[in-house]
């Protein structure tokens, strides 16, 4: 039987019918061919696979669920002598009260004693800050020192409350002049009395003006110094390096005076000698005059506070608990595990009701370390690669304040598997953040904060 159809449109309607048929063809052709291909390279990755154990296949796994948690600590009983850095004065914080810093160290004559008839005239006591806080226009800042009672020595460990024990003597209220908080600060101060009382007190046996570690010396009549800064309405902080100079020294007293003939001769009394004074640094905190806060209600408890802290000088620290990694050393069905990457994030709690914790107004980075069950704390493999010039600037490590996401970033993958492999037991799962130097504070987001700390952890599975 043939079809006629009396019309042109039928010419167009087997067309279009074709044009679909070829085009649903060519694409089942096409998907057969890519099943095909699957199929083909599924088989290719499993082949081999029954006869090879299942130890040597690796799997790597991603997890940010591991339980984080920040408590807030305080230690003060911090180990002191010989720092880089010493602080005299008090700094004032909402959120953190007062805290009041101090020093201790000795003198050192500068040159050999000639054992010549000696007249002083005065005493002057020259200072190198290194920096100083802003203070209020107008205010008056006095310094006094006290003479120590008991010897200190170099090799010998001191912390920042350790007991101080003073003679009668003093040097009392030495009025400080106007300082500038934004450049180093070189001063000449003049003792009470133009300094007559101190200049013959030091020259009270000239037999002794001389350093021996095997018979009594200067040191054996006049132990040292403590330095410290009266209070005041508008606290300030100053620091300075006790730390010899390669090519000066900043910090000393000036005797000057005249022998026999009336021949003009001085003498100085080195704070940061050459051969260096035993020193140490002395910090107290006052959290009940805080304003703002719980006043540090929850330090050195288990409480899990929405906010956690971190205070300079020797202050309130965070610690970060990871009890999701003692989970994993302790899965037996894991085997063998390498860590790809340990990242920790600690967010920063900006407040509107105190400017001190904008942004600029806290430290640039901050630092990890962990503590042995000795007690004895160091910093995590992850910072110290620098020491083996792997790292010398701590890029991996980071640590370095995100100004864009408010976070302090840490890479610890290094601590993660040190603890993974510890068999000793000496190292527990956790870290804590603190600041080598510098007077700024940080408030941290914590536990069930709407940002707490973040913890991510990637491995791959032998």
């Amino acid at each position: 039987m043939i079809r006629y159809y009396n019309t042109s449109r039928s010419a167009h309607r087997i067309v279009s019918v074709s044009q679909h048929f070829f085009r649903i063809i060519r694409l089942s052709v096409f998907a057969l061919i890519v099943v095909a291909s699957v199929s083909c390279e599924k088989q290719v990755l499993k082949m081999g696979q029954d006869i090879l154990p299942e130890g040597d296949f690796v799997s790597i796994k991603s997890i940010d669920t591991l339980s984080v948690f920040s408590y807030l600590m305080f230690d003060d009983s911090i180990r002191t002598d010989n720092q880089s850095t010493s602080y005299l004065g008090q700094i004032s914080d909402p959120y953190f009260g007062t805290t009041t810093a101090g020093f201790v160290t000795q003198i050192r004559l500068n040159k050999r004693w000639d054992g010549l008839p000696y007249t002083v005239d005065s005493v002057k006591l020259y200072l190198h800050f290194l920096t100083a806080s802003a203070t209020g226009a107008g205010t008056t800042h006095t310094i006094s020192m006290y003479e120590i009672s008991d010897q200190i020595y170099n090799d010998s460990a001191y912390y920042s409350n350790t007991p101080l024990h003073r003679t009668n003597f003093k040097i009392a209220d030495v009025k400080l002049p106007v300082l500038r908080s934004d450049t180093i600060n070189d001063i000449v101060l003049t003792l009470p009395g133009n300094g007559l009382e101190f200049g013959n007190y030091l020259l009270t046996d000239t037999l002794k003006l001389f350093y021996s570690n095997s018979i009594p010396d200067f040191r054996s009549y006049f132990k040292g110094l403590y330095f410290e800064m009266n209070p005041s309405s508008s606290p300030l902080l100053v620091s300075l390096s006790l730390v010899y100079n390669l090519s000066t020294i900043y910090n000393f007293f000036i005797m000057y005076g005249h022998d026999a003939d009336g021949v003009s001769k001085q003498y100085a009394f080195n704070l940061d000698a050459i051969s260096n004074n035993a020193s140490y640094n002395r910090y107290s905190h006052d959290y009940s005059t805080a304003t703002l806060g719980d006043k540090m209600a929850h330090k050195n408890t288990t409480y899990r506070d929405t906010l956690s802290y971190l205070q300079s000088l020797n202050g309130v620290y965070t610690k970060i608990s990871l009890p999701g990694l003692e989970k994993l050393k302790n899965d037996a069905s894991l085997g063998k595990i390498a860590i790809n990457r340990a990242r920790l994030s600690v967010p920063l709690k900006f407040t509107k009701t105190s400017s001190n914790y904008y942004k600029g107004s806290v430290p640039l980075s901050l630092r990890l370390r962990y503590k042995v069950k000795g007690g004895t704390r160091y910093d995590v493999p992850d910072y110290s690669m620098a020491a083996s010039n792997l790292d010398p600037t701590h890029n991996f490590f980071d640590g370095k304040l995100d100004s864009v996401a408010n976070v302090y970033n840490f890479n610890i993958p290094s601590f993660v598997q040190s603890y993974l492999n510890d068999a000793t037991g000496n190292v527990n799962p956790e870290v804590e953040i603190f600041q080598n130097s510098g007077i700024l504070n940080v408030v941290f987001g914590a536990n069930k904060n709407k940002t707490p700390v973040k913890f991510e952890l990637t491995y791959t599975k032998f």
